[in-house]
């Protein structure tokens, strides 16, 4: 769609009332922004609209981050001008007659707005380009479904066949969602937790991959939602089981050719790939508090369930961080980063994995040897952060990821994740009451 053509696009058709939501991802991922009548958005395409910059300063519960000095409720929260992007405009099949149209915010004297999560990674596919490469992401997503009930809708069996059977209804309508909103999955099988489903979401190029990773979220929290059902992304939900991944894969492509293929699955890697490898595993410590943004993300990174604890790569080696995938295709050569948990914002996932890679290849770096074997069980490998905290240490370390970033995004990033462990400082919880009350 271009931008000629926004009234046809959402003009009455039924008689439903009519929509757009006009999204903004925050910096939890999380979709912010208002519902247009069409008229009101024709007018915002042709001269822009405006919302107030809180939405990109808000927490988890929508309370206002105050630590912030220089945007937000610190400074009056004053408004954002916001464009919408017709070309990005979708259909919501489970509300007809409504729509979703990303949106590009910049300052109020017309400078980007560098902490704009979609503009993180908007430049970093920039430098990447400037590199001489396209960025082709995919995410894959483990997420947990309970029935109206409350009951978890699978018994924890993986790959279950007998199983995936049970989710035919939910999938028969989140396939229709998805469509409507432009996002192919892929492949769907069940995990090793109750209730644990995982989804495959089709490979992009360029900022296409997080806004298809986002508008996955929306629609299967939507979804579920409308059928009496809970949906989460919660990395860790319940001790002694699987937590929820959000696995990356990703390659560089110069026009039409992959430059992490080589000619055969035996060969070794290629320079640009052997060298993306590197620079991601230089890098990944910092990258952790981005991969893992919250205080839950931590419990699921643990020995036994596939959740990497170590800077370690390898050959199909699923307990390492960085998995290098072959093939006799040359199309499926790629990395997989298996650090981030599903509740990593995919925006900011895809950007510190794709910078990282970047300056590997920039600086021709070259990884350690493959990891053969378990990795979980060699005590010689870097450590990768354990806490929010040591990853915040590590994140304010790394001063080639924070401009990879964008510095001023990074002190704002760093900003919202200590106001996460304020916020867990300050509470006490159920846990704490029944173990020490009685003994103190």
């Amino acid at each position: 769609m271009n931008n000629g053509d926004t009234r046809a696009s959402v003009s009455p058709g039924n008689a439903h009332e009519e929509f757009v939501l006009l999204a903004i991802p925050d910096m939890n991922g999380s979709l912010r922004g208002k519902a247009l009548r069409p008229e009101a958005f024709e007018a915002a395409v042709r001269r822009g609209t405006v919302m107030t910059d809180l939405i990109l300063g808000l927490d988890p519960v929508d309370t206002p981050i105050s630590d912030y000095e220089r945007f937000g409720v610190a400074v009056g929260a004053p408004d954002l001008v916001v464009q919408p992007e017709p070309d990005t405009l979708r259909e919501l099949p489970w509300r007809p007659g409504w729509r979703l149209c990303f949106a590009t915010p910049s300052w109020p004297d017309g400078s980007p707005c560098e902490i704009a999560v979609r503009e993180v990674f908007r430049k970093v596919l920039q430098r990447a380009a400037d590199a001489g490469y396209e960025v082709t992401s995919a995410l894959e997503y483990e997420i947990r479904i309970w029935d109206a009930q409350g009951d978890p809708t699978s018994s924890g069996i993986s790959y279950s066949l007998n199983e995936i059977g049970g989710y035919e209804r939910f999938l028969d309508h989140l396939v229709r969602a998805l469509e409507g909103l432009g996002v192919e999955l892929s492949a769907v099988h069940t995990e090793a937790g109750p209730g644990l489903l995982e989804l495959n979401v089709r490979a992009r190029r360029g900022l296409a991959a997080a806004d298809d990773a986002t508008l996955l979220k929306f629609g299967v929290k939507q979804v579920a939602s409308s059928m009496g059902m809970r949906a989460s992304f919660l990395a860790k939900t319940r001790p002694g089981e699987e937590g929820s991944s959000g696995h990356v894969h990703m390659s560089f492509w110069q026009e039409e050719t992959n430059a992490f293929a080589a000619p055969n699955a035996v060969d070794p890697l290629p320079p640009a790939f052997s060298s993306a490898v590197a620079g991601l595993l230089e890098h990944l410590p910092a990258a952790s508090l981005v991969l893992n943004p919250t205080i839950n993300s931590y419990k699921r990174l643990v020995p036994g369930w596939f959740a990497p604890i170590n800077v370690s790569w390898g050959y199909e080696n699923r307990s390492c961080a960085v998995r290098a995938i072959r093939s006799d295709r040359q199309d499926l050569w790629r990395l997989e980063c298996r650090r981030p948990g599903a509740d990593a914002n995919p925006y900011l996932a895809l950007a510190a994995i794709a910078a990282s890679a970047t300056d590997g290849i920039g600086r021709e770096a070259t990884p350690p040897a493959p990891i053969v074997g378990d990795a979980y069980a060699r005590a010689d490998l870097v450590e990768l952060p354990g806490s929010l905290e040591s990853a915040i240490r590590a994140f304010e370390g790394d001063d080639v990821l924070r401009r990879g970033l964008g510095e001023t995004f990074s002190d704002y990033y760093v900003t919202s994740r200590e106001w996460e462990l304020k916020a867990w400082r300050d509470t006490v919880t159920d846990w704490e009451r029944q173990r020490y009350d009685r003994g103190v």
